[in-house]
This record gives structure tokens, sequence and C-alpha cells, in this order.
């Protein structure tokens, strides 16, 4: 059981705010609780709803939306737990407790869509289809238009309903939503309005919603006056979880069914609101005070029960200088002494080995390796941590984004050099041909059989017909795999020849290649550490290249494992110790940001994000040059990191600077390179 936390003034007051009105209900004007990062948000709202309960408000007649299914059960028990024991104290009937209206958005606008849709001309009896079904319905219709065919590449599914869902969740034209998100695809703007229009039409007459009309349709459903009033007639209260993450449908819901904004209650924290890619509008709470009349009642929460007190300063020091939100002070009860550390290391190699020394250190210390975690702005910014803790056989998990080596274009270049390797290794064989243009499983299958036939030799597949689409290609395959069979090329050129093969099928398979790309070059330089082909495959594969998907995932069979993640990803948890990767500008702020104070100030929200993560130890890392893969295709692809413009003197007054690895004159006398502390052999030879 969860030890509930006494509740201070701040909260006390949020969970209180309100009053019995002349019929004896609980009523209160508009609430806005501001919850900073570690303040008991969860804690403050599940108290907040039992106490409706103890003031005669029916659970049934509470409407609570969160964004996770997670945070709706947790909210429910701990609101359960909390109201049983008040109504206990108070001899109250407490022979059930149910919520019938707390779920997620969506959740909720399901059960209001079949009670209402007669009301709108619609089925109740629709089917929700998932994104993956979204994706392929997507895919036939752009058969069915003749896009697929056409003679410049058509954005894949995946893109099409990236943009598709865009447009619907900021309820922003399709123009727009190009020009600012998606401006390589421009050019298609007609097509993708031809193609969303006939996905809309299908969608109706098959009587089926994805997961973005579930909103959509809710949307114009309480556009109804009608409609409107008869959902608002069901509930009491409404409370709303991590309302900074709302969108333009979301916030839109909640006018149109409360328009004064009476027994509404939201809460949020507009210094964590980091999903504009999702469309959220962090204007949302920032004006959700100014939407009613009155004005809502605004109480902040500002004691910390996670992080000690110098990592609040730092947290503190960085939002102070942002110009728009609530301005709020955290406090913390845990003092500390250490200050949060500035690490500068020369390079991204430097980064995942400072790291690795300094999480063993931890762990040796007592601190488990899953009370630890590295935190990147970027999925990509942990491929070199990801090998380095594979060397050194530690354990780990990836959250946001695929593990490097799990990545599908990563794998596609390392079946190249394991079927070149080993040619009796067909899993490699069977991938790399199926990305062959025109070559499918049975053709694919018909070529490793040759080869089998032919001893393994790689020159028997120039007698192998392709599709005619692949001819051309299929030489060059074949070129590559013999000249490295035959050791023409030494290592490791002949990754970089695999690297140049592989380019035109990234290409050609992937929208997102540009990215992409630069993740097979990184590969092609971690390849330039080792001697030999042979050690390179063998030490990122120990296990049979069949069980390759298996490579980082010890972390399942391990009681303990370190914690990677993308900061969006790690919101709302908490660690002991927190790594923060590559703290420059291009990172941290992302460069796509540059020139948009709106981007910049979502950038600075972020950091701020990954700073309350970390209970006691923080590192900020600093290389002086890191690898990113939208570097131009010249030199090595690195980036020479400029400070972050975010670590202003005020900033950084906060944060102890120091270097790493320590320079050779400040460390102390090493002591003697080759001392034998006993005979490996003898012991061998003790054995038998």
């Amino acid at each position: 059981m969860i030890k509930e936390i006494t509740l201070n003034a701040e909260q006390k007051s949020a969970v209180e705010f309100g009053e019995l009105n002349a019929k004896e209900e609980f009523t209160s004007s508009p609430l806005l609780i501001i919850a900073g990062a570690g303040t008991g948000k969860t804690n403050t709202l599940a108290h907040r709803t039992a106490h409706l309960i103890l003031n005669d408000v029916e659970p049934e007649r509470i409407l609570l939306m969160t964004f996770s299914r997670r945070a709706a059960k947790e909210l429910v028990e701990r609101t359960k737990r909390i109201a049983i024991k008040q109504l206990q104290k108070k001899q109250k009937n407490i022979s059930s407790l149910q919520f019938p209206w707390m779920g997620t958005f969506h959740s909720i606008a399901n059960r209001l869509l079949r009670q209402h849709a007669k009301s709108i001309g619609f089925d109740p009896g629709f089917t929700i289809i998932d994104r993956n079904d979204a994706e392929d319905l997507i895919d036939v219709l752009r058969h069915e238009l003749g896009f697929s065919t056409l003679n410049r590449r058509f954005p894949k599914k995946s893109t099409c309903l990236n943009i598709y869902s865009r447009c619907i969740n900021a309820q922003s034209p399709l123009p727009k939503i190009l020009k600012k998100e998606f401006s390589w695809c421009e050019e298609w703007l007609e097509q993708l309005t031809q193609l969303f229009s006939l996905f809309t039409e299908r969608k109706i007459q098959q009587v089926t919603l994805d997961y973005d009309d579930l909103l959509l349709y809710w949307y114009h459903l309480v556009d109804i006056p009608e409609v409107a009033q008869s959902i608002r007639s069901k509930f009491d209260h409404v409370l709303i979880d991590e309302y900074q993450d709302t969108n333009v449908l979301q916030a839109g819901i909640l006018t149109r069914l409360f328009p004064d904004g009476r027994c509404v209650t939201v809460v949020g924290d507009d210094a964590q609101s980091i999903y504009s890619f999702r469309s959220a509008e962090v204007e949302n709470i920032i004006n959700f005070p100014e939407l009613f009349s009155p004005p809502a009642k605004i109480i902040s929460l500002k004691q910390n029960y996670r992080s000690t007190q110098p990592i609040l300063d730092l947290a503190n020091s960085l939002l102070a200088e942002s110009k728009i939100g609530y301005k709020k002070e955290l406090f913390s009860a845990k003092n500390g002494i250490a200050k949060p550390k500035l690490v500068t290391v020369e390079d991204d190699l430097s980064q995942a080995k400072y790291i690795v020394d300094k999480v063993l250190v931890e762990r040796e210390s007592g601190t488990a390796l899953r009370e630890q975690a590295v935190l990147f702005r970027s999925s990509h910014h942990s491929d070199r941590l990801e090998v380095e803790l594979m060397r050194h056989d530690i354990p780990f998990v990836k959250y946001g984004g695929l593990k490097f080596l799990e990545a599908a274009h990563v794998k596609d270049l390392l079946s190249i050099i394991r079927w070149a390797d080993n040619p009796k290794q067909r899993l490699s064989g069977f991938r790399i041909l199926k990305l062959l243009p025109g070559v499918g499983p049975a053709t694919a299958m018909k070529a490793l059989d040759l080869l089998e036939l032919n001893q393994f030799q790689f020159s028997a597949l120039y007698s192998f017909a392709p599709p005619s689409p692949a001819i051309d290609i299929w030489h060059s395959m074949v070129e590559l795999l013999c000249d490295i069979q035959k050791e023409k090329t030494i290592w490791p050129a002949q990754m970089e020849m695999a690297k140049n093969f592989y380019i035109p099928i990234l290409q050609e398979n992937y929208d997102d290649d540009y990215v992409r790309e630069g993740d097979i070059t990184q590969l092609s330089m971690i390849a330039q550490q080792y001697a030999t082909r042979e050690s390179f495959v063998s030490e990122l594969t120990l296990d049979p290249p069949i069980l390759s998907s298996d490579l980082t995932d010890k972390s399942q069979k391990e009681e303990d494992f370190l914690i990677l993640s993308t900061v969006h990803s790690a919101k709302g948890q908490e660690w002991k110790n927190v790594f923060l990767l590559n703290v420059a500008d291009g990172s941290f702020p992302n460069e796509y940001a540059a020139g948009d104070n709106k981007a910049i100030e979502e950038e600075r929200r972020l950091l701020n994000v990954a700073i309350t993560r970390a209970k006691q130890g923080l590192h900020l890392i600093q290389p002086l040059k890191y690898w990113i893969p939208e570097q131009p295709k010249y030199g090595d692809g690195h980036v020479y990191g400029a400070k972050s413009r975010f670590l202003t003197d005020t900033v950084s007054q906060h944060l102890e600077s120091t270097h790493w690895p320590i320079p050779l004159a400040q460390a102390a006398e090493p002591g003697p390179q080759y001392n034998v502390l006993s005979s490996v052999q003898n012991r061998i030879r003790n054995l038998w």
C-alpha cells in the first residue's frame, strides 16, 4: 500500500476549495492547480476527489479524465483508499465506491459517442481501428489513387497518417501543417487532400473511427446545444489531470461542455508542457483562468518531495529566465550539499565511458542500476552509450525509440556484414534480399538455395536471374559480397563499402532516410574501433546471428538494469541519479527550434523536466563534439558543441563545473603498470 503524504497548506487549500450552496450541494468556481514537478499532484487530485465524496457528491457524477489508463487506475485506487479511510472515521456507509466516469479522454469519448451516436446520424455500433489498421487503410487508398506508382516517392503510409493526425488534433489546415511540420511533403498537397478526403469517406462508409476520430467526433458532438446539455447534466464535478498536455480539441470539448467553468478543476504544470509534437498547446493552461468570468482560482503547489534543494535551485533559475508561464519557486525539505555537476568531456565516446564509470561506482556504493537513469533529447543520442554498456556487460532497458542495434536500418547494414562474414547465415541473407526492388520471399529463398548448392560461393549469384527492377543493384550486391568474401578489401574499408551500397536501399525503403543515414554513418565509425570484421561481429553479437534480436535484451533476464530514456518518455518518473547527455546548443535546445521563440521555450521546459527527474545526483554532460545524424554527408558527422544558451551565468552558478577524465597534471602518480598478482596458468593447471 502506498503511504499517503500528509497534505501541506497549499495542497489542503486545493483539496477543500469550494463551498456548500443553499441546497447543501458542494460547488465551486473554476480551479486551476499548478502542480510543480514532484509536488504531490496525484495525491492532491485523489484527495480532492475523495473530498467531493465526503461532501455527498455521488462518485458516478464525477467526471475525471487523464491521459493514460495507468494514471486513471492509480487515481481510482488512491481515491478509494483515501475516501474509505475518511468515511470510516465519519462512520458513513462504505459498502461500495465505483467511479464509472474516470478514464482517458479517448475512453470517455467512446462511451459518450455510443450513447449519443443517433443524435448525429451515426451508428452506435461503430468499430474503432488502431493505428496499424489506420495505416493499412491509408496504404490501400494510396494504391487505389495511384499514388504508389508515381515516378517520385509519395509519402509512406505512416507519414501520411502522421500528417492527417496533426491536422485533426491541432485543428489546423493541411497547407499550414505541411509548411510548418512536413515541408518535404508540400509538393503533395493536392494528392494528400484527395487521400484524406477518401480516407474520411471510407471510414464513414465502413462505420469506423480511428483514434483521432474519437476526439474529433466528440468535439463536434458537443457543438450541438441539446447534446451538450444532455451530457452536462450527467456530472456535478469535472477534474482533468495533466491539463498542460491538452490539444485544441480537448480544450474545446471542455469549454463547450462547461462554458461557465462551474465545478471544473484542472491540474497541470506549464513548466512540463513538452508535447507540442502531439499537438499539445501550452496556451491551454496559461489562458485557462481567463476563459471564465470571474477568472479561475489559481493555487500553486511548490513543496517538492522528490529532489534535493540544489537540484531545485538549478530548475528554478532555469525557469526564471523564461518570459512565459506561471512563476513559482520550488522548495524541498531535502537540503543536500552537492550541486548538480556540469561535466565537460571530449566527445560522445568519452561521454559514454564517463557514464559507465560513474554508474558502476554508484552501484558499488549501494545504488542499484534501476535507481539510475540516462536521459537524452533524441533516441539516437544513446547509440554510442548502448554499445559501451554492452561491452561492459551492463544490462539496460530503453524507453522512447528503439535501441540502436534494434533499429531496422541498423539491423539491415549489420545483416550485410553478417551475411558476407558467414554465407550460411540465411536469416541475414533473407533480410537483405527482400530489401531489393521486386524481390519477395519466394525469390529470396530461391537465391539462397542456389547459394547453398554452390558451396556458398557468392559468385554463384551472378547466374541468378533477379526481377527486372533489381538487375542493376543485384550485380552491385554480388560484387560487394564477393569482394568481402575473398578479402580483396581490408577491414574496416569493407564496412564503408557496405554502407555505400546500402544507402540507396535505405533511401528507397524509408521516408526519414536523412535521419537514419546518420545512424548508418555512426555504425561505420564504430566499426573503425575493431581490428577485424570477425571481432566487430562477435563483439556486437556474442550469441549466434540468429539471435541478433536478443542482443540488448539481457535486462529482461536480470534483476537489475540501467534505465535509458528520452526526456519525453521520462516525464512522471524519478531516479536517485540522473545523467543527461549532450547538454549543448543543437541538443538543448534542439537545432530545429532555432528562430522560433515558442519552440525555444518548450526546449527550456524539456530541460527542466530532465533536471527534475533527479532525487540526489544530477550530471549534465557537455561534449566538446558529438554526433548528430542530421549533419550533411560531408566531414565526420560531428558537430562541435557550443555551450547551451540555457546555461547562462546566472543558471551556471547552481552547477559544479568539472572535466573528465581528470587532466594528467591533476591525477595521482600512476602505480606499477604490469604487476603480476597471480599466475592464471598455474591456476588452470591445478584444475586438473
